[in-house]
This record gives structure tokens, C-alpha cells and sequence, in this order.
């Protein structure tokens, strides 16, 4: 009888997330099963939940890469000044949600890992896009407070998702027959943010 095939678990892990990126490449997470996965890297389930403990953890690895890829993207945004980078900022978003829509799909409707070295992984990736966000915001109008520039960031950042989750579902209503586009709405959100802050004295 042929022995089972043998996976090193940093292999066994690479092949788990090419499995699920080609995967989520075309399909919801939904119909994902850890069974699906184990039959096509050549193991047993047993071997996954051994590795992962649970599918729930397992699918925390597929947002960490989610989320690095995301980050890797705004790393790579052309430019420096405030508003242009804001305004690149926020295309990237809608553009890496609706190429990658799956992935964004997992990442926003399933629970993210609660506690542990993932959920540390994945809070740090969160709150560094925040943190780029603020410094921003604090460039672009120096009388910010720190405080007030982190409310402002995150406050504009939900606004920002807000309308890429609309877009991707297509609820962004209609004018004179036609869909409303998102990218001419984002720049109406940063125009009118921007503007705001741009009249704005020093802080009291």
C-alpha cells in the first residue's frame, strides 16, 4: 500500500493558501470546505486541523494575506503629497475590492480571529493602514490634534468602505438612467473632506 504523502508544514501551508487563492479567484468562500482543501493538496482533513486547529483559523491565514496584499498596494501608491495619495488611496481600495472580490468578501463577512498571534497579525495590518491614513490628514492640515486626526481617519476611511461595500453590491442608485460611478463619488468625498479641512485655522 502507497504511503501517504508527507508535507512540511511551511509547505503545507503554501499550498493550502494557492489552493484557497485559486479558490477564491472564482468563487465564494461559502462553498469552501476543509475537505475541499485537504483533497487538493493530497492530505487528510486531520492533517489541516492539525496545522490550523480549526477551518476558522485557517481561513484568518487567507485575511492576513488579504490584508498584507492590500498594504503592499498602498506601499506602492505613486506618489507622496496628501491629497493626490488620498485620492490614490481610496481607487486602490475600490479596485483591489472589485478584482478580488472573494477575498474582499471573507475579509469583510467573516469574523475576523478573535485573540491570539492572528488576531495580532491582523490588528497590526489594520491599524497601519489607519496609521497611514492620520499622518495623512496631519500632513495635509498640521493644526490636527492627534485625537482629531485619528477620529478624522477613521471616520473618513468608514466612509470611503462605506461606498466601495454599496458599489460592489450595486446600491448606489441611479441618475438620469444611469448607475451612479463610485470613483466619481470618492473624489466628491475627498473634494468635500479635504476642502473642510483646507479652511480650517489652528486648533484651540
Amino acid at each position: 500500500m502507497a504511503r501517504p504523502r508527507q508535507h512540511a508544514p511551511d509547505t503545507l501551508h503554501a499550498q493550502v493558501m494557492a489552493v484557497c487563492d485559486r479558490w477564491l479567484t472564482t468563487r465564494p468562500v461559502h462553498d469552501l470546505s476543509l475537505r475541499a482543501i485537504a483533497r487538493e493538496v493530497g492530505c487528510a482533513p486531520s492533517t489541516l486541523l492539525k496545522l490550523y486547529g480549526s477551518f476558522h483559523n485557517l481561513l484568518q491565514y487567507v485575511n492576513v494575506e488579504t490584508l498584507a496584499r492590500l498594504q503592499y498596494i498602498i506601499s506602492n501608491l505613486k506618489t507622496d503629497a496628501p491629497e493626490p495619495w488620498l485620492r490614490s488611496l481610496a481607487h486602490a481600495y475600490w479596485q483591489f475590492s472589485a478584482q478580488d472580490c472573494y477575498r474582499w468578501q471573507l475579509l469583510f463577512d467573516y469574523p475576523l480571529a478573535d485573540g491570539g498571534e492572528l488576531d495580532q497579525r491582523q490588528s497590526g495590518l489594520i491599524e497601519a493602514l489607519f496609521v497611514e491614513v492620520e499622518t495623512c490628514l496631519r500632513n495635509f492640515q498640521p493644526a490636527l490634534g492627534e485625537l482629531e486626526a485619528r477620529q478624522l481617519g477613521r471616520m473618513l476611511w468608514g466612509s470611503v468602505h462605506g461606498l466601495v461595500q454599496l458599489g460592489l453590491n450595486e446600491r448606489l442608485g441611479y441618475w438620469q438612467g444611469e448607475q451612479l460611478k463610485i470613483d466619481e463619488l470618492l473624489d466628491q468625498l475627498l473634494t468635500t473632506v479635504l476642502a473642510g479641512l483646507r479652511e480650517r485655522g489652528p486648533a484651540e
